[in-house]
């Protein structure tokens, strides 16, 4: 149930009352309690059975390890909670570095550079969002044609092989450090930070949940829907942006072949987190917690030397097991 703003333009979600008002949010919590739970309870299990995990230097590598996905994952809740997907993320992400790598090796700017790469993955965000809103296509094949030509733009752009970086500043942006944490890190604190806050104190944030719950529900109150997802695609596509940016500049390249996969990490990250893949439900500390999951279990995995393929096996166990539990989940919202 919604009331419009009609001096705004804005939807805004009515205060629910009595005791059926409180039910969802408690029910969010108790989600959110016992993912901590969880998340606590394999942290302290690592940090006893394996050796090193615990050091300071292990936390700090674990915390760059999982930049790429928390960054990527905060821009991705939104997208999810809109009840569509984004599997062009890893190419896009491919791309961006790409484009700064080149824009700023020929320009010898290293600001040029990454405006280059932010504003190429922008563009690509913008495109999926007008394709899926203006035609009516299913995110899933819109993104999924997206994932595959720009993978094959980054290619082009590269002429098929990795493109050296010649401006030394570029270096700067994946090694400065405050505090003891690296730019990427801040980068995926601030992504959290100001997410969180579209997400829980905006109303562009309660309009994403309400066109996730009900797209034709949401336009009724006055919701413009089809800007909305052009507008969240287009984020997910400057964060990818942003991502490829520091990620190249962590390499000294930009390479056409990185991050390969890396969509399905990210997924398994926000549902493992409690967003919803039928959209509508979404919480920033879920997603938060789902990052860390995810990155405990490949730092576990690294620091006990666990082949390759293995880890491809528990990755994909742990995307299975985040799908069944948000199934479990949703079926458990429809008895209630």
């Amino acid at each position: 149930m919604t009331t419009n703003n009609a001096a705004q333009g804005k939807t805004l979600p009515a205060r629910p009352a009595g005791r059926q008002g409180l039910i969802k949010p408690l029910r969010t919590l108790l989600d959110t309690s016992g993912l901590i739970a969880i998340f606590l309870l394999l942290f302290v299990a690592l940090a006893v059975f394996i050796p090193g995990f615990l050091t300071g230097r292990n936390m700090v590598g674990l915390l760059l390890s999982i930049t790429l996905i928390g960054s990527l994952a905060t821009t991705m809740m939104l997208v999810l909670a809109l009840g569509e997907v984004d599997l062009s993320v890893a190419s896009t992400v491919a791309f961006a570095g790409v484009v700064a790598a080149v824009v700023t090796s020929t320009s010898g700017s290293v600001f040029i550079g990454v405006m280059g790469g932010v504003l190429a993955g922008g563009a690509v965000g913008v495109f999926n969002g007008l394709v899926i809103a203006k035609f009516g296509i299913n995110s899933l094949i819109a993104t999924l044609a997206a994932m595959e030509f720009v993978r094959g733009l980054a290619y082009i752009t590269s002429g098929g092989d990795a493109v050296m970086i010649t401006v030394p500043g570029f270096f700067d942006l994946g090694s400065a450090s405050f505090l003891g944490l690296t730019l990427p890190v801040w980068t995926m604190l601030a992504c959290f930070v100001i997410f969180g806050v579209v997400l829980n104190m905006t109303a562009f944030g309660r309009n994403v949940l309400a066109t996730g719950g009900n797209s034709e529900a949401a336009a009724l109150a006055g919701v413009n829907v089809q800007r909305l997802k052009v507008i969240v695609f287009g984020l997910q596509g400057v964060v990818a942006g942003v991502v490829g940016v520091l990620l190249a500049s962590r390499m000294g390249l930009g390479d056409p072949n990185t991050s390969m996969g890396l969509e399905l990490a990210v997924i398994s990250a926000c549902v493992l987190g409690g967003v919803a893949l039928s959209g509508g439900v979404a919480t920033i500390t879920g997603v938060l917690v789902g990052v860390l999951i995810m990155g405990c279990v490949q730092n576990a995995m690294g620091l006990l030397n666990v082949p390759t393929f293995y880890q491809y096996l528990v990755r994909g166990a742990i995307l299975l097991l985040a799908v069944m539990f948000d199934r479990w989940k949703q079926n458990r919202r429809q008895r209630a």
